[in-house]
């Protein structure tokens, strides 16, 4: 090939040494590079692998997941190697209970987390005896997939209805023995749920029944031995009940709230501040991990990799049922379910602001507040749509964007997120202070 070097530098690259001509040659790659990066402008860490720019700052993140189906996406991008694409060393960690993931995720043991929605704005807050931390949630990982479970001593006698409870909870106040029912963290999700539920039916969480904090994978064991009469918490563990005789489903949490919020991926507010790269390198590779979740072809697959004993440590098949829409109830009813979980479709993952201020207007209901809570302010700083904004526009994702749109939930009540004070104020049964 001829050479468009002037003379003078062909002799001179001729008469080079080795190491000379290495040298040249390095330099000339390196020119053809700077030229490539150039032209490629600001592009993802996926499409520029090996920029320095676009990569994260903490390439090496542990991720904490509890043992229900909805840590899918986490597992399912570490799995298949999505994390890995957008430059993310991923490691998965199980945790014993939500309290531990709270407190290793304060500590930094773990960078991100499967976590209850309400769980970073009881951090943030300091609320029901969480340390105060501020955490970040730009992520939803899912929606519905929740469900109450109550003892098979009540087949027949109390079915979608909590109203039928009513009777059975005032015997035995009565009698001095209340009724137990679980939940799985006090300002969670799943005590949300429960006490929604018992207060439609006209139930006092907080002085007609004893209301108990145990970790989900040990929901059915408790329950065997006759340590509560009802529990609500995720899948697949209200399936798992049923399979072993031991209950059934009085109500899934989308009969309550359809397309309810349940878990997101949470952060430190301080690690999100410091490494905004590496969280939307995250939220991309669940992006992708969520897309392929809700392929329902995809479904079978998933509950063969997320059943294995270092995630769920539950029968495939279990956790198969629910997510394909096959919903029995254990107690005769069987129905195809319109809203199984998903984790995508139907703008799932936008981490919208109405959703942190229902769960605080829950908070005040519940007396866990006194007074008022700050509910655009908290929600603005714990919901962060602005990283999920960047991320999903650096992807060429579009997204539905913010939704102000009011929720109506299976008592007849509706909640406008323009006023949560008022629904926590109307509410017939609560505990309000201040």
């Amino acid at each position: 090939m001829k050479s468009h070097l002037p003379p003078s530098s062909v002799r001179a690259a001729a008469a080079a040494s080795p190491g000379r001509r290495r040298f040249l040659s390095q330099a000339a790659t390196a020119t053809g590079a700077a030229a490539l990066w150039s032209a490629l402008g600001t592009r993802t860490w996926a499409t520029t692998a090996g920029s320095a720019s676009d990569a994260p700052e903490a390439p090496n993140m542990n991720f904490g997941i509890i043992a229900l189906t909805d840590c899918s996406p986490i597992v399912i991008a570490h799995e298949k190697g999505l994390f890995k694409k957008y430059g993310i060393n991923s490691t998965v960690t199980k945790g014993a209970n939500w309290a531990a993931i709270r407190d290793n995720l304060s500590s930094g043991s773990i960078q991100a987390t499967h976590m209850l929605i309400g769980m970073p704005l009881a951090s943030t807050m300091g609320l029901a005896g969480s340390p105060k931390k501020p955490m970040v949630a730009p992520w939803l990982l899912n929606r519905n997939g929740q469900a109450i479970t109550l003892k098979a001593a009540w087949k027949g006698k109390v079915g979608a209805d909590p109203k039928a409870l009513k009777p059975f909870v005032d015997q035995a106040k009565k009698l001095g023995e209340p009724l137990t029912f679980a939940m799985t963290f006090p300002p969670g999700t799943h005590a949300m749920w429960m006490r929604y539920y018992l207060a439609a039916g006209g139930i006092d969480p907080d002085k007609d029944i004893s209301l108990i904090t145990i970790p989900p994978p040990q929901m059915v064991a408790n329950m065997k031995i006759g340590k509560m009469d009802g529990f609500c918490v995720g899948e697949p563990w209200n399936a798992r009940a049923i399979a072993d005789k031991i209950g059934f489903t009085s109500v899934t949490t989308q009969d309550m709230w359809q397309d309810h919020p349940e878990k997101v991926c949470a952060f430190t507010e301080e690690f999100a501040e410091k490494n905004p790269k590496t969280v939307k390198a995250v939220l991309k590779a669940l992006h992708e991990a969520s897309v392929w979740l809700d392929d329902m072809g995809n479904r079978p697959e998933q509950c063969t990799i997320v059943s294995k004993p270092t995630y769920i440590n539950c029968d495939a098949k279990i956790i198969e049922g629910r997510l394909l829409g096959q919903l029995d109830y254990g107690d005769g009813r069987t129905v195809k379910d319109a809203f199984p979980m998903h984790f995508s479709r139907r703008n799932c993952n936008y981490p919208q602001a109405k959703y942190a201020k229902w769960f605080l207007s829950q908070y005040r209901r519940w007396g866990m507040v006194t007074g008022a809570p700050d509910y655009d302010g908290i929600a603005k700083r714990v919901m962060r749509a602005d990283l999920y904004e960047q991320a999903m526009k650096e992807i060429g994702y579009a997204h539905g964007g913010a939704d102000h749109a009011p929720d109506k939930f299976f008592d007849g009540a509706v909640f406008d997120p323009k006023d949560p004070e008022a629904f926590a104020k109307t509410a017939t049964v609560k505990s309000l202070k201040g």
